[in-house]
């Protein structure tokens, strides 16, 4: 299925969904930022409604979902229902109503009536994805984004971002292009107050890293613009990564 054919579905059994509680539908990551790659990117959709939703509901709009996930890109959907009163008023971690990407995908289909009544919560990631939403987002259905999203303290978002690269040294070995690039985008944040994609935040690397780690940003940037898998001199990865936390500040 072609990705706007994907969203269009999304938004049109949303809006039968939800009827009058859809406030809008937003596009994030990398889709949002023009670096999406469909063999490594996935779609990342946020849903706003005013008030609560049902346990009816969310399995009916799960059940859409695991279709458009079977039907999309090789990595899937990941999608956060938002009430509209968290991203107005920005509460950190930041309250949710339904959540799903691909490494939940076994739990619902295996139990859904359990899914739709346990997964909710709050999330660290969602500070960062309003973040990219007001800066690089894209309104797909419903009210303008300057409309719906409040501020963002850069606090909340700093630690959102941070908490993926805690563990960067032992995760560079299975997921380097991410690691080295999420490392980049980070850094351009604190240094030079940019909200980067990952492609973007290696260019930037390139350019304001220590030149010992040209190569090793280049060629994830080639990997993660390509269907390439790096190989990876772990060693100097690892060193990367201790070098990029000491000046991220961790």
């Amino acid at each position: 299925m072609e990705n706007q054919d994907l969203l269009n579905k999304l938004i049109e059994n949303s809006c039968c969904i939800f009827e009058d509680n859809l406030v809008g539908i937003y596009l994030h990551g990398s889709m949002a930022m023009g670096c999406f790659n469909p063999m490594k990117s996935d779609l990342d959709i946020l849903v706003v409604v005013e008030n609560s939703i049902t346990d009816s509901q969310k399995k009916k709009f799960m059940d859409v979902i695991i279709v458009l996930n079977d039907n999309g890109p090789v990595k899937g959907i990941e999608v956060s229902i938002v009430r509209s009163k968290y991203c107005k008023k920005f509460v950190y971690p930041t309250p949710f109503d339904l959540h799903f990407s691909n490494m939940h995908l076994s739990w619902y289909k295996s139990n859904p009536i359990e899914y739709v009544k346990k997964m909710n919560g709050v999330d660290h990631d969602l500070a960062a994805h309003f973040v990219i939403i007001k800066k690089r987002g894209i309104a797909l259905y419903g009210k303008e984004i300057s409309d719906v999203f409040g501020d963002i303290p850069s606090e909340a978002y700093l630690d959102s971002i941070k908490n993926d690269i805690i563990n960067s040294e032992d995760e560079v070995i299975d997921n380097p292009t991410y690691i080295i690039l999420n490392l980049c985008r980070i850094l351009a944040y604190i240094q030079d107050g940019l909200v980067l994609s990952k492609k973007e935040g290696g260019e930037w690397g390139i350019k304001n890293i220590h030149s010992k780690y040209g190569g090793l940003i280049k060629e994830a940037i080639i990997c993660y613009t390509s269907d390439q898998n790096m190989i990876l001199n772990y060693s100097l990865a690892v060193e990367y990564c201790k070098y990029m936390k000491g000046n991220i500040g961790l």
